[in-house]
């Protein structure tokens, strides 16, 4: 019997959970999973049986660093696009949380209105975001083809060869994290058009695609942790 504790509570997956929600982003992704896959649920219920808080300064510190790294411009200054809303979001949204609770008194326009402004923060992040995967998708992509071209002149050359090889590779790596990021934004972006009446989706979608992006980037922390 100490021994079935001694697995349980040793248990890898365990210490890899540990780590995960000791993390701010940890913690905000599971709590998006949770949330939305409730709303699906009960949504789901309903239709067929009737008839955060995160840290918003985690983004301003990822703004700076973007702002302070050596990256292609174009690149940078939507990656700080994207970190500013996702700030502008989420210290919004803890006002509009802490609204719910009774902990601040706001009156009802105001907090719509605060809403409101957290959704478009949200939606300005999330379109910042999509820009810059796609930019930097297409530029690994010139890369590559100019890589390949590289390649076929010093093809005779093994020791130019091995070091295309490990160059080919990291870009390979660097794209599909683009285009993993790119999909997860393209259904996000979903989820506030919706909260400002752009679209008009059910809790039903809303809920798979809240539960489906919060998997996803669930996945990204988790590997993490490793």
């Amino acid at each position: 019997m100490a021994d079935l504790a001694s697995q349980l509570v040793f248990h890898p997956i365990l210490n890899r959970s540990l780590k995960l929600w000791a993390t701010t982003v940890g913690r905000d992704k599971t709590y998006r999973l949770v949330q939305y896959f409730s709303r699906f649920l009960a949504w789901y219920l309903l239709f067929w049986a009737g008839r955060s808080k995160p840290h918003a300064i985690e983004h301003a510190q990822a703004a700076l660093r973007a702002a302070s790294t050596p990256e292609h411009p174009f690149e940078q200054y939507t990656a700080i696009g994207r970190q500013l809303g996702y700030f502008g979001y989420l210290s919004l949204d803890m006002v509009v949380w802490a609204n719910s609770i009774k902990f601040l008194s706001l009156s009802p326009e105001t907090a719509k209105k605060v809403n409101l402004t957290s959704q478009r923060l949200w939606l300005s992040g999330i379109l910042f975001s999509i820009v810059h995967s796609a930019a930097k998708s297409a530029r690994i992509t010139q890369q590559v083809r100019k890589l390949r071209e590289a390649g076929s002149v010093a093809e005779k050359d093994p020791k130019d060869q091995v070091d295309l090889k490990a160059q080919a590779a990291t870009l390979k790596k660097a794209y599909a994290a683009s285009q993993y990021q790119l999909i997860q934004d393209s259904l996000d972006i979903w989820l506030p058009v919706t909260n400002l009446q752009f679209v008009q989706l059910n809790d039903g979608v809303l809920g798979i695609i809240g539960t489906i992006t919060s998997i996803m980037a669930l996945r990204l922390n988790w590997a993490k942790t490793a």
